[in-house]
């Protein structure tokens, strides 16, 4: 199943491609989760919006009153 063969035909007896494809598979969920983590810039335009939102109500009100 796993082929040991070096780039040139030698035989890798420490499996070099088979350790580096297991290093490669355990860092994907870890930049997986880099990707999730930016949620910061969502919640600040969630708030910018609330407050946006509150200060038009309140020139309204001043407006009307």
């Amino acid at each position: 199943m796993a082929n040991t063969q070096g780039p040139q035909g030698h035989h890798d007896p420490a499996g070099s491609t088979q350790m580096f494809r297991a290093f490669v598979d355990e860092a994907a969920p870890q930049a997986r989760q880099q990707q999730a983590a930016p949620a910061g810039p969502r919640v600040g335009l969630i708030v910018g919006v609330v407050v946006a939102v509150i200060v038009v109500a309140a020139v309204a009100w001043l407006a009307f009153k």
